[in-house]
């Protein structure tokens, strides 16, 4: 599960990255509490090049009259992607590369919500495997909408939830984004143990409106 999470990397840094062409409308970086329905960089492959724009973190499925008509889909299990009605086209024909800083995820001690920082333990980008499409909205509306595939956690970030992010690494961006033909199923497991690490933070994240480098930095008692 992908509920919130960061995003500090430089927008021309990740253009080049990714060897993509990056739109003018990309949302203000740093970011370090980004939530669902918020708009999100993402990377997509069409008509022969790579391009680097914004997208509403939520995906909504075609059939939608209105963004709220059914369920908020930001994630979108990787176990039944293609099953899905409401995913299924985008699985096979749109996925998309997500980069982020790292995410977030909570335990619980009674009461009291505990949040967790995770990232790369080699301090890369984090490139999360999306899926999107366009949603036509009421009087012309056009919206580019995404969701983050998961997968089943393993190791010590089991600890913390049973799902991830699927994590995609730089030999497998073509892949994934249909540049290199069929198998991208085969990318939907998550990281080897110790690829991710972990940290303790602020409460102060458990706000959707918190917003700060202070949200992602290690707690000094945790």
């Amino acid at each position: 599960m992908c509920g919130r999470y960061a995003n500090t990397l430089p927008d021309q840094a990740m253009a080049r990255l990714f060897d993509a062409a990056p739109a003018n409308d990309l949302p203000p970086v740093p970011r370090y509490n980004i939530c669902p329905t918020q708009p999100v960089a993402a990377v997509v492959s069409r008509d022969g090049s790579r391009h680097y724009g914004p997208m509403r973190w939520g995906f909504i499925p075609r059939w939608y009259k209105h963004p709220t008509d059914g369920p908020l889909l930001f994630n979108a299990r990787g176990e039944t992607l293609a099953n899905k009605p409401a995913f299924a086209e985008a699985a096979r024909r749109r996925r998309c590369l997500i980069p982020a800083t790292g995410f977030f995820e909570w335990t619980h001690e009674g009461e009291e919500r505990l949040p967790w920082f995770i990232r790369r333990a080699d301090g890369a980008p984090m490139v999360m495997a999306g899926i999107w499409q366009v949603w036509n909205g009421p009087e012309g509306a056009r919206v580019a909408t995404c969701a983050i595939v998961t997968c089943a956690a393993t190791g010590d970030i089991a600890q913390l939830h049973d799902r991830v992010p699927v994590i995609v690494g730089p030999e497998d961006w073509a892949l994934w984004l249909g540049e290199a033909g069929h198998g991208a199923a085969r990318l939907m497991h998550a990281l080897p143990e110790g690829e991710l690490t972990f940290h303790r933070v602020s409460q102060a994240v458990n706000s959707n409106r918190a917003e700060g480098a202070e949200l992602i930095e290690p707690l000094d008692d945790a």
